[in-house]
């Protein structure tokens, strides 16, 4: 289902799924990022919700935190970002040991043309997600909005993954289930 007008970076609130069909295939990332084979096929077959609560803490950061579920007995991932820039280990079943950063940008840092491409029209920011693998060597950069996919408004994120010479690009599209 589209996204509702209301949803904009700052009100990710809600219920998210991973639409599989217009989406990328993750397996290219997910191999640079060194997940196993058997993994990998579990979670192309898997359903992939994400649960998000979006707020400004008493400190005045804005966070968001994602509780991803899946279908098929994987186990899910929390993500808890503050939206500052600022540089936090985290470890976590699938990935190991990472240092990621978060914020809200108005220019991608490098210009990336794929971490840049398709927004809607008059977008001038972004949710940038960085991470950098502490044990594998590879990093991810991601870009999170809003894009017409199909005639409808959809949130997408943009992923890039590099590890050496290697690079895979994939688009992750969601669809809005409810509040």
């Amino acid at each position: 289902m589209a996204a509702p007008a209301t949803k904009t970076l700052h009100d990710l609130n809600g219920t998210w799924s991973l639409n599989k069909t217009l989406s990328d295939d993750v397996s290219p990332a997910l191999e640079l990022q060194g997940v196993g084979w058997l993994t990998r096929k579990a979670i192309g077959l898997a359903s992939v919700t994400l649960h998000v609560k979006q707020y400004v803490s008493e400190d005045g950061k804005e966070h968001v935190d994602i509780e991803q579920t899946a279908t098929g007995g994987l186990k899910g991932t929390s993500e808890h970002r503050e939206m500052d820039g600022q540089p936090r280990e985290h470890k976590d079943w699938l990935f190991g040991r990472v240092s990621g950063r978060s914020e809200f940008v108005t220019e991608i840092p490098g210009g990336d043309a794929f971490l840049l491409s398709n927004w809607e029209e008059g977008t001038s920011e972004w949710l940038l997600n960085s991470v950098d693998s502490l044990d594998n060597g590879w990093t991810a950069r991601q870009t999170w909005g809003f894009q017409q996919v199909k005639g409808e408004r959809r949130y997408v994120r943009n992923v890039v993954v590099e590890k050496g010479e290697k690079r895979a690009e994939i688009r992750m599209v969601y669809d809005w289930i409810a509040t």
